[in-house]
Parts: structure tokens; C-alpha cells; sequence
């Protein structure tokens, strides 16, 4: 893999650590850009840290020493062979920052652990037909506090929170057969003030397909794809767009909204096409599944490709390509994009096929005036909204382009 350069470039003045952060908190520009050389390139000798960043090789050694001292980078071991001293390569530290991603969603919820490399340190999974308020809300506290305690003497390197759900809990309400009072329950109430009081750690916001789009584009396919229009598929579908490697938020936080787009012209002011929501969300196949009395939840895990599930799953992915299709057509039309990546949290082989029938389906388009579709599949999977939380908070304080993460959540 080529080394990627991370440029030396001038930055407002540094932020002050918050009080009790231990040092883990907002890093110095310099720092921040070594740090994500090494998280972009694995294990680096000093040397090779100041080619690609740029800096000299006394304030390389400036930085990484106050690096080590706050336990943020550790030495591996001594690289022999070449001639000249030994070089002894840097890589972050695991337990030297933490931060915790919840995703909130309509069908079920998730508490990650994450540690300073991305990995995932501890989980939590709550499914429900529907979030009660009353319910979940203390749930939430009382995972955050385990997750929290289970930290013990690194409980201060816990940067932040990053919370992910979507803007309007209680939109779409009839489709899942809810009241208006719990819709409106939902869409009243300040989840990130309500998170907020659980904890004293900093709590984040984004929508919950934004923080999926994060994930991907820091840990997944972003690695490699600069422009690309992200598609989820869960209960309800939705998706992010990603332009010049930033995520592109929009004037209102809610670009790449393609639930709502329609799926055929209008005729007339008597009603309204069908939006992608109604033919490319899980919430159809749960309907399929329950109308021949089968268990909905099997839309979610590998049973969706096996009897008797297997015969509604596949009708899905008919429609449900067809209308990915659509919307993979109508967004090259408008965007200049490298890519469109799905992904979804259901099974990967659930998500190979609906890719492949999708893009049996494009062929079907007239092409006409623009350029072919690369239609992949995303590498993060059903973790994607909760990851993309946790990173949040661990880019914010680390990595050197604060404006990708100040963009997220509008």
C-alpha cells in the first residue's frame, strides 16, 4: 500500500485539554497530523514520519516523545537489516484514548466500546419492535455506565460519546404502525441533552446513516474512494454522500436523503409517487415475513436465505434492486461520483445478492450522456452507525481535519 502524505499546513491555535482528560484530550495540530499518519499507514519509524508529513526531524522527535509521555503512540520492536542504526517504528497505543457509539434505531439499539485504533473493545444489543422511551432511555444509561466501569484505571482516557439515530424517530410513523402521540413522543424529545445528562463525557449527534457513512468512509471504502454516494439499507433505507473525501452534510444536515426519493412522475395533485422507503427498506421484507406468520427479524440475519424465508427474501431483492437501481442512475445523473457503496444490516450474502441483482438491473437503464455506475459493496456491515459514532469523538480530538466532523449531523 502506497504511504499516504499527510501535509503540514497552518492551524488556528490550540485548544485546551479539558480538566481530567490525563492529556488524551484536543491534540496540537502537529500531533493530530502525526497521529494520523500512523493510523493511515500502520507502524512508522521517526524517519519516515517526517517524509510524509512534512515536519523536520527535531520536531518529529519533539512530538513523539510527548506522544509516548501521554501514552498515545507505544515503540515496537527494533527494525534491523539496513544499514545505518536500527529504526524502531511508532504505532498508536490501543488504551490510549477510548470512545463509546450508541445507535439508535427503530427496530433495535447498539452500545460500542471502541479504543484508540477503531477496534471494538465491548457490545450491546437491544431489539424491540419499537423504542418505548420510558424503557430505552435508562437502558442506555445502564450500558453506558458497564461500558464506562469496565474501563478501570483507563476510565479517564474516554474522550467522548457519539450518539447516532435518526433526525425524526417518529417520521414514517404509519408505516410501522405507530400512534401520532408516539411519533410525536419521539420527535419532541432532545436525545442528545437526555444522553448528555447520563454521562460527563462530551456527547456527539449525527443522523444515524451519517454516522454509517463516517464509518465507511474512515474505516471502510473511504480509504480509497474520494467521491461516493453511500446507501443503507436497514429498517428504512437511507444514505450519506462523500465529496473530496469530507462528508457532505448539506444546508440542513441531510444530504443523501434518499428514502424520500420518488420512485416514479407524478400525475395530477390526488397523490403522491411511492419514495424509495416503500421498496428498498427491511420493513418490506418484515412484511412479506409476517404475512406468511414467519419471524420478521430473520430480515436481519443469515435465516433471510434459507427456508422458509428464502421465497420472500427473494421477491424482495427483486423490488428492492429495482429501485436501488433507480436511485444509483438518478444520483450519477447529479453527482460526479467515484462510486455507489451499499451496504446494509442484514447478512453479507444477503448484500452480495441485492448488489449483483442491482446491478443486473442498471443494465435495464439507458445510459445515455453519463458515466457507468461502479457499484460496490460497503466493508463495515451492520456496525456502521454505531462505529461511525464512536469515531466521532476520537476524530474530533485526534485527527488533524476537524471540518470532516464538524460537518456531520448539520
Amino acid at each position: 500500500m502506497t504511504p499516504r502524505h499527510i501535509a503540514n499546513t497552518p492551524e488556528p491555535p490550540v485548544l485546551l485539554r479539558p480538566r481530567g482528560s490525563n492529556h488524551v484530550g484536543m491534540r496540537q495540530f502537529n500531533e493530530r497530523v502525526v497521529l494520523q499518519a500512523i493510523r493511515l499507514n500502520g507502524s512508522l519509524p521517526k524517519a519516515d514520519l517526517a517524509r510524509l508529513t512534512g515536519l523536520t526531524a527535531q520536531t518529529i522527535g519533539l512530538i513523539t516523545t510527548r506522544l509516548e509521555d501521554d501514552n498515545l503512540v507505544i515503540k515496537k520492536s527494533a527494525v534491523r537489516g539496513r544499514i545505518g542504526q536500527p529504526s524502531i517504528p511508532l504505532a498508536l497505543n490501543p488504551d490510549g484514548a477510548f470512545s463509546m457509539g450508541i445507535k439508535i434505531g427503530r427496530r433495535s439499539a447498539d452500545w460500542l466500546l471502541v479504543d484508540f485504533t477503531g477496534q471494538v473493545r465491548q457490545r450491546h444489543r437491544l431489539d424491540y419492535a419499537f423504542p418505548d422511551i420510558d424503557t430505552l432511555l435508562p437502558t442506555v444509561a445502564v450500558h453506558l455506565q458497564a461500558m464506562h466501569d469496565s474501563l478501570g484505571p483507563l476510565k479517564d482516557r474516554l474522550v467522548g460519546v457519539g450518539l447516532a439515530a435518526p433526525f425524526q424517530m417518529g417520521g414514517w410513523h404509519r408505516m410501522l404502525g405507530l400512534s401520532e402521540a408516539q411519533s410525536e413522543a419521539w420527535n419532541r424529545i432532545d436525545l442528545r441533552a437526555q444522553v448528555q445528562a447520563m454521562t460527563e463525557a462530551p456527547v456527539s449527534f449525527t443522523k444515524d446513516t451519517s454516522a454509517a457513512c463516517v464509518a465507511e468512509l474512515v474505516a471502510g471504502r473511504g480509504r480509497d474512494l474520494k467521491n461516493f454516494l453511500y446507501l443503507f439499507v436497514d429498517t428504512f433505507v437511507g444514505g450519506g454522500l462523500v465529496i473530496n473525501s469530507h462528508l457532505h452534510g448539506g444546508v440542513h444536515g441531510n444530504s443523501g436523503a434518499v428514502a424520500s426519493l420518488p420512485m416514479s412522475l407524478a400525475h395530477g395533485t390526488t397523490s403522491a409517487p411511492d419514495q424509495l422507503i416503500s421498496h428498498a427498506s427491511l420493513w418490506e421484507l418484515e412484511q412479506r415475513l409476517s404475512a406468511r406468520q414467519l419471524d420478521p427479524h430473520a430480515a436481519y440475519d443469515e435465516r433471510a436465505l434459507e427456508s422458509p424465508f428464502e421465497l420472500e427474501t427473494r421477491g424482495w431483492i427483486d423490488q428492492a434492486a429495482n429501485a436501488l437501481a433507480h436511485t444509483v442512475i438518478s444520483g450519477t445523473a447529479f453527482l460526479d461520483i467515484d462510486a455507489v457503496v451499499i451496504d446494509g444490516s442484514f447478512s453479507r450474502a444477503l448484500l452480495t445478492q441485492l448488489i449483483a441483482a442491482t446491478q443486473t438491473c442498471l443494465k435495464a437503464y439507458n445510459w445515455e450522456g453519463l458515466w457507468s455506475a461502479n457499484v460496490i459493496a460497503g466493508e463495515v456491515g451492520p456496525d456502521a452507525r454505531a462505529l461511525g459514532g464512536a469515531l466521532l469523538p476520537l476524530h474530533a480530538n485526534f485527527a488533524p481535519d476537524r471540518e470532516l466532523f464538524l460537518k456531520v449531523g448539520g
